[in-house]
């Protein structure tokens, strides 16, 4: 998949920012780490006073009273009678709880690669996998001044400075309201790099504060989506299209943690390999009038490198140099189909198109024309019943990756294809929204 090859890139550029929540301290200690409702509730039950309180807070079937924050608040009230302190009590039970179980990918990645961690979590897991060459830095924690191979960013402090840790709702009211070397420098490390987000719900409150912040310049600045967010669950059609249009985020769903560390390292090798020519290659066909090599262009990962080039430099995808190599890319690959034989081709072709339907809005573009000519000749060179002189791969292309693109350009390339084409394999696709 182009998405990890896009990440590896990243990560061989170290222009990688791991955005973590609890699933993912879960996922490293298979499940040992407790969320953050189960967290509130271990206080209730082994060190509150009050033994109504966890059943008053947390009714079982039915909704909180509460927000989990003003929950904390509220136990903090009945720790203050006996002298005790939440934050503290909460890094003791954090504190003690081991990465375990089958996650040998996750701890190589960490231990070899350069890349950046921001998280919500207390724990120090991250830091754990690493093991050298990395630094952790957190509310009322030292600011190191050398630089590292890994750095962790805890947004809401972590146990080495329990007074710190944002936990109750007065935490939150000065963390959202605060203006700090921290958040400065967190807001940076966001921006220049691509994200990728494990362990939280989309729906989690802080991730959409945090998001809400920088969707905007991302989106404007950053070539198409350099924000992917892992699930280990399905995630149904209208919820990716709303956060790809709100947030600028691609999602990568039903895969466990281990897994997609697994399948990054198995895309880094040859991303490592091709990250400085394409670099060189990319500016010299922007900047300096070369052309596209047509027997680069022949090669799978060709686009997925171009792509990534231009994350790396930073170039917009609003700049017209780059719709103009969009468009000289998709011109060519075209062509590239009428060779004799050249099945591979027409599936590169598809897969091509539907990436780059995800990356950006096409409408509008110069792009737009050459965009949907090429899309309806895809698709009427495709077919789902292996029909000989047509593409069987293409159409399994298109087939897999429909959904992933931006909701706008599947209504353009739906209107555009019941307009122009009477290919039943091609209405197949379309007609599914």
């Amino acid at each position: 998949m182009s998405e990890y090859f896009e990440i590896a890139y990243a990560v061989a550029a170290r222009r990688l920012c791991l955005f973590t929540g609890t699933g993912f301290s879960k996922a490293l200690t298979e499940g040992n780490m407790p969320g953050w409702q189960e967290l509130l509730e271990k206080v209730c039950e082994e060190h509150v006073e009050n033994s109504d309180l966890k059943g008053a807070l947390f009714p079982r079937g039915v909704e909180n009273p509460l927000h989990l924050e003003e929950a904390a608040q509220t136990i903090q009230m009945d720790l203050n009678g006996q002298g005790k302190n939440l934050h503290e009590v909460i890094a003791d039970l954090v504190k003690t709880i081991p990465a375990t179980g089958k996650i040998d990918s996750v701890k190589k990645f960490f231990k070899t690669r350069t890349f950046r961690v921001v998280t919500t979590n207390y724990d120090k897991l991250s830091e754990g996998l690493a093991e050298t060459g990395c630094q952790s830095l957190g509310p009322g924690l030292p600011v190191p001044r050398s630089n590292s191979r890994v750095k962790v960013f805890h947004v809401h402090g972590s146990i080495d400075c329990p007074s710190q840790m944002v936990v109750t709702s007065d935490d939150y009211f000065d963390f959202m309201h605060s203006e700090t070397y921290f958040s400065r420098k967190l807001s940076t490390v966001l921006h220049e790099n691509t994200v990728v987000i494990l362990g939280y719900s989309l729906g989690d409150t802080n991730l959409k504060s945090i998001l809400n912040e920088y969707s905007g310049f991302m989106r404007e600045n950053i070539v198409g989506s350099s924000i992917f967010f892992v699930s280990r669950s399905p995630v149904e059609q209208p919820i990716i299209d709303y956060y790809a249009a709100c947030y600028g985020i691609r999602v990568i769903d039903g895969i466990e943690v281990e897994t997609f560390f697994k399948k990054l390292e198995r895309q880094y090798p040859r991303a490592e390999e091709t990250f400085e020519k394409s670099i060189e290659g990319l500016n010299g066909i922007l900047n300096e009038g070369k052309k596209l090599n047509r027997n680069f262009l022949k090669m799978r990962e060709s686009f997925s490198q171009m792509v990534s080039a231009l994350g790396a430099q930073g170039e917009s995808l609003d700049d017209p140099k780059v719709v103009n190599l969009f468009e000289q890319i998709v011109t060519e690959k075209k062509v590239l189909c009428g060779a004799t034989n050249a099945w591979e081709q027409y599936e590169h072709l598809a897969s091509w198109l539907a990436n780059l339907g995800s990356l950006l809005v096409i409408k509008g573009l110069s792009l737009e024309g050459p965009y949907l000519d090429a899309v309806k000749f895809s698709m009427e060179t495709m077919s789902n019943s292996m029909k000989r002189g047509y593409s069987w791969h293409a159409y399994t292309s298109w087939d897999s990756k429909w959904k992933t693109i931006h909701a706008s350009n599947r209504a353009m390339i739906k209107k555009f294809i019941n307009a122009n084409s009477d290919a039943a394999d091609a209405l197949k696709i379309v007609s599914r929204g």
